[in-house]
């Protein structure tokens, strides 16, 4: 087992808000429009649970974190969504009271705090030291680190930042949500410049299994980038104003990812309605339709805020414009 990890100190400060779409104190700073879905993303079973746990009852929870087993990316995503609803925190808690050694029960509490902690209505070493407990418990588990690199995303220094991703990926290399989190970050720390935020996401999708999505990764980190030049006035909000997918280098990104989902698709993937919005976003951003075309009919109803909120937009607008543009209405 991997020791506790230090305490969380002193924020290194970063040059632009965090996205809207993320889980931090921005999040949800746009209204939900009816093409937009929940945090669940389609999971029936999840948004089931999720209801459920709102009602007070946290049983279907612990059956569907149970029965979701060691598929980490959907776990991860299962676990954080639920975290986020509003009465989990005392659920969980119940949860945890009636069964004290259950690792499934002290990660959704552990998560729960996570959340409120980036909200500023938890002490964030408060909320460390319970998923520092939740990661002891279950010491294969990806999810409680994930906790962990929310906290540090948000709230923590490099270093703390760069070994957290690491546990992490000592757990599931290919961890969808914990990639995302990392391009955010790199690409808004000053001190670190577009190559290594391109270096990083490369890398990543190099490494992966031929069918990960993070293959669209390189393409999530010039969404990034964008966003952060907007956000600091060096670049208009409007990607396409920017000419932010004209660079040859973007395009051969976005080609080789658009490539990937035609072979491979996303269908299973927990959280592949992030992916495909990202696909959409910069294909629309390029002035290529008909690829934008067949993603925004894949995507349907499910927009998704990121991307389309960056810099600082309404990401419903955003992606109702793209998709009339593209689709006629």
């Amino acid at each position: 087992m991997p020791p506790t990890p230090p305490l969380l100190g002193p924020g290194q400060a970063v040059s632009v808000p965090a996205p809207a779409a993320a889980s931090g104190p921005r999040a949800a700073a746009h209204p939900r429009c009816e093409h937009c879905p929940d945090d669940a993303l389609g999971d029936a079973e999840l948004i089931s649970a999720r209801a459920a746990l709102a009602q007070g009852r946290w049983q279907p929870a612990r059956s569907l974190l149970l029965h979701t087993g060691e598929d980490w990316d959907r776990r991860g995503h299962r676990a954080t969504v639920l975290a986020r609803e509003p009465y989990a925190v005392a659920w969980a808690r119940e949860w945890l009271l009636a069964e004290p050694g259950s690792a499934d029960a002290a990660t959704l509490y552990a998560l729960t705090l996570a959340r409120r902690a980036l909200r500023g209505k938890e002490d964030p070493v408060r909320a460390h030291e319970a998923c520092a407990g939740a990661a002891a418990l279950a010491p294969a588990d990806p999810t409680p680190w994930l906790g962990l690199l929310l906290l540090a995303r948000y709230l923590g220094t490099d270093e703390e930042t760069r070994r957290t991703f690491a546990e992490v990926r000592r757990r599931h290399p290919e961890h969808h949500h914990a990639h995302h989190l990392m391009a955010a970050r790199i690409a808004e720390t000053e001190t670190r410049g577009a190559y290594e935020l391109h270096a990083f996401a490369e890398r990543a999708a190099a490494e992966a299994p031929a069918d990960s999505p993070l293959a669209v990764l390189p393409v999530v980190a010039y969404a990034e980038r964008h966003r952060v030049l907007a956000a600091t006035g060096q670049a208009p909000a409007d990607p396409a104003a920017a000419g932010h997918w004209t660079d040859p280098a973007a395009l051969r990104a976005l080609g080789a990812a658009f490539d990937w989902w035609l072979e491979w698709g996303i269908e299973e993937h927990p959280r592949r309605h992030i992916d495909l919005n990202h696909l959409a976003h910069a294909t629309f951003g390029a002035g290529r339709y008909a690829e934008a075309a067949a993603l925004f009919q894949r995507i349907g109803r499910h927009a998704t805020p990121a991307p389309w909120s960056y810099p600082d937009r309404d990401p419903c607008e955003a992606f109702r414009a793209a998709r009339e543009r593209v689709l006629g209405g």
